[in-house]
């Protein structure tokens, strides 16, 4: 299937045309039919003696209902131009033609109607000469009464031709189905319209609307049920569990996790009259904004402008925008996405920078001239910006992990690195520098970048979470270790007698002090405060050996020469570390070591 959209002024004969060409009637409304005119958007759908089919959306022509055919034209890739034999070019149609060249759309025919009340020939001309200038230039004309069905057969043949020579979409590609309708089917529930201009959507299938998870129930293509649905095609959508009044027209359908919304975009037009406040069409969406130029006054056309947007929208690089003057009521310029999440700009100067690093961009998506940019970014953001990346990687581009650094940035953060840990801060106890402080230090949007870094750090070691020289022990401060000194000394002569906490006091050696001394392996630190040299244990090990087992409290307190103080969280700590077991409540004995076979 490919969707064309219709445009023209209004009562040229649009929906008359479509109507023969279908055998079905676009127009929807009662006050359509009343009116005998187009009010908001209509679908009808052929199949061409090829067997290719075609689906038509129906735009209205007046300027009052400007937004509605906005809303139309904005995913099709082709255009048929309908333009009255007996009244030529008018102002709708060269409004719908403005439209289109700034959407970037080059694919169409015109249609002239009513070649049975006036001679055909020079509204051709007229619409040759008028598109000379545009996207639309040297597109075929053929002359038709929809009426009488003089030309039908010369239109069909040229649709043929216009469908065979659109771009293919891509049926593996993300979905973004812009909501052009959306209505309740009793028994069914909530159902919504729209182009799929890429990707293929699946009965059963979840998707994302306002960052929330909704299930396809059902599908309908051309008005018949399918399970599958593939790009490009008209399609109706029935949402599972989903109420009318939280879907409209504008949002979007979303391939789950693969879209980036954004309410700040840089973009390039060659615009140059522009109001500060616009409305941003794209899809079928139409959001309010304000338009900030990022280079000076008087700079020449194509400029670079932000644009600050009242709504979010998950926009992509290369993404075509209409700006349309709310005052004026008409399209006043085109825009081309060139930045879906650019950087903040806080200092003098920053909106010039930011002009000049993207006046060469042409809204392509470039994998290396991200890069270039941001110097570092995950596969998932280029994903969700529009940007593939490709295989083999951009020359002096590597990869770690999930991440894409260039070289330059790679290089400046092992540096960095290597910094942080030679200048590391003179606490109580040194032992290195914790993953949390590196990645602030180095500013790394992603702590698992730290992992790829010390792979290419082989003198640097990550030890329980902090990083340090590789092969170098935790060092105590100067004169914290002179303390610990004197407390190792005394614990030389007498294993087992911990100071007391006033002795500990005296030495300069608080709560804090033996905790940094503990962590530098200095020291073996018990519960309640309990000092003893980091060999306690295997001196306690052979001391207890010599007792009959299982042995009592009193009895290991008497072979180990200490008090109930110490003897009591010496003896838990031999149990945790498997050295001694339980038997009962008062009894202990030496765990006997596992003998493997």
């Amino acid at each position: 299937m490919q969707v064309i959209a219709t445009a023209g002024h209004v009562d040229h004969g649009k929906s008359t045309l479509v109507r023969a060409l279908t055998g079905m009637e676009p127009d929807r409304w009662a006050e359509e039919h009343r009116r005998g005119m187009t009010i908001d958007l209509g679908y009808a759908w052929t199949t061409l003696a090829s067997g290719r089919q075609i689906a038509f959306v129906d735009v209205p022509g007046h300027e009052r209902f400007a937004t509605n055919m906005l809303a139309g034209v904005g995913p099709v890739p082709a255009v048929l131009l309908v333009i009255a034999a007996d009244e030529g070019w008018a102002a709708q149609t060269a409004e719908h033609v403005r439209a289109l060249d700034m959407l970037g759309v080059r694919h169409g025919l015109v249609a002239v109607t009513r070649s049975d009340l006036a001679d055909p020939t020079p509204a051709i001309d007229q619409a040759h000469d008028m598109l000379a200038t545009t996207t639309l230039a040297g597109i075929p004309a053929v002359s038709v009464s929809g009426q009488t069905g003089a030309g039908l057969d010369e239109l069909r043949t040229a649709l043929e031709t216009l469908a065979a020579g659109l771009p293919p979409s891509d049926p593996d590609a993300r979905v973004r189905l812009w909501v052009d309708r959306s209505f309740t089917v009793r028994g069914a529930g909530t159902v919504v319209t729209g182009t799929l201009s890429a990707g293929t959507l699946r009965r059963g299938d979840s998707l994302q609307l306002d960052g929330e998870t909704v299930s396809i129930r059902g599908l309908q293509r051309l008005g018949e049920a399918a399970d599958v649905v593939t790009a490009p095609a008209r399609v109706a959508v029935n949402l599972r569990a989903l109420a009318r009044e939280n879907i409209r027209r504008g949002d979007s359908l979303l391939t789950p996790d693969a879209w980036r919304f954004t309410t700040v975009v840089d973009a390039r037009t060659t615009a140059v009259d522009l109001p500060s406040h616009l409305v941003i069409h794209v899809g079928a969406a139409a959001v309010p904004a304000r338009l900030r130029r990022l280079a000076p006054d008087g700079a020449p056309a194509p400029s670079v402008v932000r644009l600050l947007l009242d709504s979010p929208l998950p926009l992509q690089v290369g993404d075509p925008l209409l700006l349309r003057d709310p005052g004026r009521r008409q399209v006043v310029g085109g825009a081309t996405v060139l930045d879906p999440a650019p950087p903040t700009l806080r200092r003098r100067g920053a909106g010039r920078a930011r002009a000049a690093a993207l006046a060469s961009e042409h809204g392509i998506p470039d994998a290396g001239a991200e890069l270039g940019r941001r110097r570092a970014v995950s596969r998932a953001f280029l994903r969700e910006i529009g940007v593939p990346v490709g295989d083999p990687l951009p020359a002096g581009v590597i990869a770690a992990g999930s991440w894409l650094v260039t070289e330059e940035r790679w290089q400046g953060w092992v540096r960095e690195l290597r910094s942080a840990i030679d200048g590391r801060s003179t606490a109580l106890v040194d032992n290195g520098v914790a993953h949390a402080d590196l990645v602030r230090t180095l500013g790394l949007e992603e702590p698992l970048l730290l992992s790829a870094l010390l792979r290419a750090c082989p003198e640097l070691e990550d030890a329980g979470g902090r990083v340090r020289k590789r092969g170098s022990a935790p060092l105590l401060r100067p004169d914290l270790g002179q303390a610990v000194s004197r407390l190792v000394a005394s614990l030389e002569v007498e294993p087992f007698a911990a100071p007391e906490h006033h002795q500990l006091a005296t030495l300069g050696l608080g709560r804090r002090e033996l905790g940094a001394a503990a962590a530098a392996r200095t020291i073996l630190l018990l519960q309640g405060d309990i000092a003893l040299l980091p060999t306690a244990p295997g001196v306690a090990e052979e001391r207890l050996r010599g007792l009959p087992q299982p042995f009592t409290l009193s009895a290991a307190r008497q072979a180990l020469g200490t008090t109930r103080r110490i003897a009591v969280p010496l003896l838990e700590h031999l149990d945790r570390i498997g050295v001694t077991e339980r038997v009962d409540g008062d009894l202990r004995r030496l765990r006997v070591p596992t003998v493997v076979a």
